[in-house]
């Protein structure tokens, strides 16, 4: 007998059937002999209806109450499912994050997990009940309700998983796994059987949206073996563990691509000690969350500074780059939004000469022009016009090995 948790994202309770197909799969889990602990994600697009509503009421969302209001997605979820699992004879209760004893900081909307109690949840368990748990939700050091931010609900499953020393975390999604490029993109895909947590962390970091970043973090942290898999075929998945792939296994894993940042540059930044620091300080304090940063070679003491951030994060930047701008005579400032990030990344580029130069030649034989680069031991990435980031993708998946005899004839999310 076995301590599963398993996780089910929002496409995988997005309404009646899907919740209950998800309750015949934990009911027959639960009658292979293991213990279950269910973790759930909103409905569909429930949590983007609820951000839809408070537009629609206020144009002033205070973060206390929007996380009382985005946390009525999960519970909602949790009861049907264990509705569901009732109509099955399946003893379940539901548990929200306080009740679980999730407690976690007080930054509203990105709350950070400090410890998981989980007394009701081993109770339950003890007693052969399934435990259904709302994710993406916690209470705060000041016993308020917080939520966690994109991908809570995967940080919760991992926590719970950790903290109750469960046997595996599974992580039912979208899709049957990770994949060495982005199916939509590269047809020819492979499905991955394993990678080790350094990888995967890249490949969050840089584009891959099968796991959120810092439920990696969190299992990397607290040696969590992952499985990724579908829950709309149930067929294995992939396996994210500390053990790195084989050695018959390619050197890259995947290529993968990002466009939700842009770049932007200031010119005539004075070339002396303390001015960079200053400028990543300003934006730091103002919680914009910069990624690559390019300096130029310095001219008469003066040069030009890149860097690249979320488009999501341009606005609440733009009044820190025109103070800055301002301290700089002739200095001005520039964004460009129509950038990718594409990446290749394999723990097996450590210890393997030419990965850059075929990269690079690989674009430039395609006329790609690379405008910013940025490396890791086990990481590449460089940044080019959005409009070229497929065709980028495609021939660095080929050029690498990667592709698959077949082609991939699941059932795919739909590009956003």
């Amino acid at each position: 007998m076995a301590l599963l948790v398993q996780k089910y994202g929002g496409t995988s309770v997005a309404d009646a059937d899907r919740i209950r197909a998800v309750a015949e799969h934990i009911s027959f889990t639960k009658r292979q002999g293991h213990d279950v602990i269910a973790v759930v994600s909103a409905m569909g697009k429930d949590t983007d209806g609820l951000i839809a509503l408070a537009r629609e009421v206020s144009s002033v969302h205070p973060g206390r109450e929007m996380d009382m209001l985005l946390t009525a997605g999960e519970r909602k979820s949790m009861s049907l499912l264990c509705m569901a699992l009732a109509d099955m004879d399946v003893s379940a209760k539901s548990f929200t994050g306080s009740q679980v004893g999730i407690i976690t900081d007080n930054d509203h909307g990105r709350a950070k997990i400090l410890e998981v109690k989980g007394d009701r949840v081993r109770d339950a368990i003890s007693e052969g009940t399934v435990c259904v748990v709302a994710g993406f939700q916690g209470q705060s050091l000041e016993r308020e309700i917080t939520t966690l931010g994109r991908g809570g609900s995967d940080t919760t499953a991992v926590a719970l998983a950790a903290a109750l020393d469960a046997d595996v975390c599974e992580i039912y999604t979208d899709v049957t796994g990770v994949f060495s490029a982005d199916p939509r993109i590269c047809p020819r895909a492979r499905k991955l059987g394993r990678i080790s947590f350094d990888e995967m962390l890249e490949m969050a970091a840089t584009g891959g949206r099968v796991l959120a970043l810092r439920s990696v973090e969190f299992a990397r942290n607290h040696n969590v073996d992952l499985h990724v898999r579908s829950s709309f075929t149930w067929e294995p998945g992939t396996w994210v563990t500390a053990e790195e792939g084989s050695m018959e296994e390619p050197i890259i894993s995947g290529v993968t691509h990002d466009l939700t940042e842009a770049k932007v540059t200031i010119t005539n930044v004075p070339d002396r000690p303390g001015v960079a620091a200053s400028i990543v300080r300003a934006l730091a304090d103002a919680g914009v969350n910069i990624d690559m940063i390019v300096q130029s070679t310095s001219v008469d003491a003066k040069t030009d500074m890149s860097f690249t951030l979320p488009k999501t994060e341009v606005t609440a930047s733009q009044s820190v780059l025109d103070d800055l701008a301002r301290e700089f005579e002739g200095g001005t400032i520039s964004q460009e939004s129509d950038i990718a990030k594409v990446s290749l990344v394999g723990a097996g580029m450590k210890s393997s000469p030419g990965i850059a130069a075929t990269m690079f030649e690989t674009l430039a034989n395609e006329g790609i022009n690379i405008q910013m680069i940025s490396t890791s031991t086990i990481r590449i990435s460089v940044i080019v016009d959005a409009a070229e980031c497929d065709v980028a993708v495609q021939r660095l998946h080929a050029a690498f090995g990667l592709d698959a005899v077949d082609v991939y004839s699941a059932p795919l999310p739909e590009r956003k």
